[in-house]
């Protein structure tokens, strides 16, 4: 789904046969100016779609900003400002801010999780844990938060995780096909095998002809093992029950990644407003 595609949508679900609040109370040639104000501390995310959304109801729209997505904001100060038809401001008032508040609260969040472990190299990344439809978003909040994107979706990474490997009879096996399917195919697709235990990471190293290895649920000091016994070979990921109070212990053990699916399905959404600002 393209940007101005989820524009239509959303605008269409909220609007519906019409906004009869504006029209039954502002004149249709009315023209406004609105100020969007930052309500709390954070990281701010959501410029873009922001204008895109003004645009695609009124092309005249005309901006003035005074901030930036990835600017740390602090309460009580202005984003931007719109100058465009009343009628506009109004309907675009709620897609506006739903979307900023959820993409600041994202990348505000994302970014605490960054600062914990500044001094490492182990990096943040999303998981697939996100809004139907939004995900686009919310991963562009990920990066304006100082993360990473592990993957879009299902179409441009392999990852076979536990059901996978149990559905398929085994990690050797789920590997063979992987491999096989791919060539067959002609795709061109890394490979992530999720590991539950030492012995799962000691099988897919046998088996090969994989990119990164998870390490899922395991202890700081399993995983020190585990990074020791793939000794660099493979790419490293360790995920599940990973947050803010336990990640630079996680960091600590030289992993190459930690996937948080907290950073998108726990963050809060920032507070901001979109006000009339009258002469």
């Amino acid at each position: 789904m393209t940007t101005q595609e989820f524009i239509a949508a959303a605008l269409l679900e909220d609007v519906g046969s019409g906004d009869y609040s504006t029209l039954a109370s502002i004149p249709a040639g009315a023209k406004g100016k609105a100020v969007l104000k930052i309500k709390e501390d954070g990281i701010l995310a959501g410029m873009q779609v922001a204008q895109d959304i003004f645009y695609h109801l009124e092309k005249e729209a005309q901006f003035t900003l005074y901030k930036k997505d990835g600017d740390a904001v602090r309460h009580g100060e202005t984003a931007f400002t719109v100058e465009a038809s009343v009628h506009t401001i109004l309907k675009a008032e709620r897609l506006v801010l739903n979307c900023m508040q959820r993409m600041s609260g994202i990348a505000t969040l994302t970014n605490r999780y960054v600062d914990k472990i500044k001094g490492y190299k182990t990096r943040i990344l999303d998981t697939r844990k996100t809004t139907p439809l939004f995900r686009a978003f919310e991963k562009q909040a990920v990066r304006i938060g100082g993360g990473y994107n592990l993957r879009m979706g299902l179409y441009d990474m392999i990852m076979l995780k536990d059901n996978h490997i149990d559905f398929c009879g085994g990690i050797e096996l789920a590997i063979q096909k992987t491999n096989e399917y791919l060539a067959a195919n002609n795709l061109n697709l890394k490979i992530e095998v999720e590991t539950r235990n030492l012995d799962d990471v000691r099988r897919v190293l046998t088996t090969g002809n994989v990119h990164r290895i998870m390490l899922d649920n395991y202890s700081p000091e399993l995983l020190e093992e585990a990074i020791e016994m793939i000794g660099g070979r493979y790419e490293t990921e360790a995920s599940g029950g990973i947050n803010l109070d336990n990640i630079v212990s996680y960091a600590r053990t030289g992993v190459d990644y930690v996937s948080c699916g907290a950073i998108t399905n726990q963050a809060v959404s920032m507070d901001l407003s979109l006000k009339a600002q009258l002469a």
